[in-house]
């Protein structure tokens, strides 16, 4: 592995990066913050020196090993991580509990050690939710602003980050047209802004839920999150925009050019759909005790889209609910998204090949000589699709367990460990217990936020592009320059 050229992207990256820090740096003059600019400021600086140093050397049409574009994928979130986590440092937070915040926020997991929200300034808000923004189609930012200098390279690092499920590959057209998808992220975001100031959301609060909703991130600048707007319009509104996050945006992007019934005639969405609109009116069932109202609707729909979107919003206290409701919310937030989207988790896809799957391998239980080929969108799957599928799926679920044992021994309850293990791991945010929807991470020992700040990088780079990075053959060829 040549760390010239893994540097080097890096370095592209960072310096493109630091022009992020200039929307805060303006809000923080508008109003008076001085020292808040000058902080946003020296992070833009250090994150353009750095990325400059870095970048020195870089060949002008790289060529990458299979290696260097893995390595190029987890050290991009890291690095970013780091320079976004200068100006929480800045605001006071510990190392530790500012590397949290900025992972949690680029990995669009939404979790956060913040307790009392009245002593940060709105531009240090509004980083928080640019950096989710940045971070929901954090892929094709690299193809979009970066990696279209380095001619094949971009190529070779999209096939570092797809995972195997058919629904992932993304057409040569759309592949191509990457620019498309980012535009059509913008103006779902400008859209979702302009419908949340039309009920009665201030305009700057509207603009921040705007860019956390659309790359299911759910950062919110009220420390009740939505429910401390108590604005049902609102609710409704992101419920369709928390749903339109978790779909695919290739598949999107196909809707909105023309192909209307694309939705209805895709398998993934068609199964998210159904797992979602089963877990929120189930939810709304519990609620009820039998048949709900307009208001249990509208909570349980809220909360199935928020939690399986990843989003992690919470119109409510979902703690105070029954358990039979909760494990409801268990279940979608472990199915998760759609691939090709800016949720986090397993995803939809896999959860229904895998489904798929097991009633083939039952129904041959039965029928042992039947050839029954597994089929998705009226092809067949390969052999090597369905044995990423199967790792991919393995692996979140050892992740879980892993992780919430880890926490357990570190202090964790059972309940708590074991949920906010699903919550970083599936770049969720809120879990149950003190981490639930209206409390926070931050009385999680120091250890266990540093764990958790882990899998949730783990998690957004789907567990085994890090584990890739660990092998020994990685680092076995390791060198400076070719």
């Amino acid at each position: 592995m040549r760390l010239v050229l893994v540097f080097g992207v890096v370095g592209q990256l960072l310096r493109v990066f630091s022009v992020a820090f200039v929307p805060p740096v303006l809000l923080a003059l508008f109003d008076r913050q001085w020292w808040s600019a000058f902080h946003f400021t020296l992070a833009a600086v250090a994150s353009l020196v750095a990325g400059a140093l870095a970048s020195k050397g870089l060949p002008r049409t790289p060529v990458f090993h299979r290696s260097e574009a893995l390595a190029v994928v987890s050290f991009a979130w890291l690095s970013v991580a780091l320079f976004a986590a200068v100006p929480y440092l800045a605001a006071g937070l510990s190392p530790v509990d500012a590397l949290f915040e900025s992972m949690s926020g680029l990995t669009t997991t939404g979790a956060t050690i913040l307790t009392d929200f009245s002593r940060y300034s709105r531009a240090f808000f509004l980083w928080r939710a640019m950096t989710q923004w940045f971070g929901g189609l954090g892929v094709i930012a690299l193809f979009v602003v970066v990696l279209p200098r380095l001619g094949i390279a971009g190529r070779q690092l999209f096939f570092a980050e797809a995972s195997g499920a058919p629904s992932e590959a993304v057409s040569p057209k759309v592949r191509h047209g990457a620019q498309r998808l980012w535009i059509l992220y913008s103006i779902l975001t400008a859209l979702l802004a302009t419908s949340l100031v039309v009920t009665g959301m201030p305009f700057y609060e509207a603009v921040l839920h705007s860019l956390t909703t659309m790359p299911a991130g759910g950062f919110s600048p009220h420390p009740q999150s939505i429910a401390g707007y108590a604005n049902p319009k609102a609710e409704w509104i992101l419920v369709v925009f928390m749903l339109l996050a978790g779909a695919s945006f290739p598949l999107q992007y196909k809707v909105f050019t023309g192909r209307i019934l694309g939705f209805f005639q895709d398998g993934e969405f068609i199964f998210y759909f159904a797992i979602m609109a089963g877990g929120a009116l189930g939810v709304a069932c519990v609620l009820a005790a039998g048949l709900p109202n307009l208001e249990q609707l509208r909570m349980g729909a809220f909360q199935a889209a928020s939690l399986m979107s990843s989003t992690g919003y919470a119109s409510t206290d979902y703690e105070l609910w029954p358990d039979a409701a909760k494990a409801l919310l268990i279940v979608v937030m472990i199915v998760g998204g759609c691939a090709g989207s800016a949720a986090g988790g397993q995803k939809s896809i896999r959860v229904l090949l895998v489904s798929k799957h097991a009633l083939r391998e039952i129904t041959r239980v039965l029928h042992p000589r039947a050839v029954l080929p597994l089929r998705y969108k009226r092809s067949p799957i390969p052999d090597d699709i369905m044995r990423a599928v199967f790792l991919l799926v393995g692996l979140f679920m050892l992740g879980h367990f892993t992780v919430g044992t880890l926490l357990v021994l570190g202090g964790a309850d059972l309940v708590t460990g074991y949920s906010a293990a699903i919550a970083c791991l599936g770049n969720i945010g809120p879990a149950f217990g003190p981490a639930g929807p209206m409390g926070s991470y931050a009385d999680f020992p120091t250890l266990s936020k540093l764990l958790l700040t882990i899998a949730m990088w783990a998690g957004r780079l789907e567990i085994v592009t890090v584990l890739a990075m660990l092998h020994r053959d990685v680092w076995r060829g390791i060198r400076l320059r070719g």
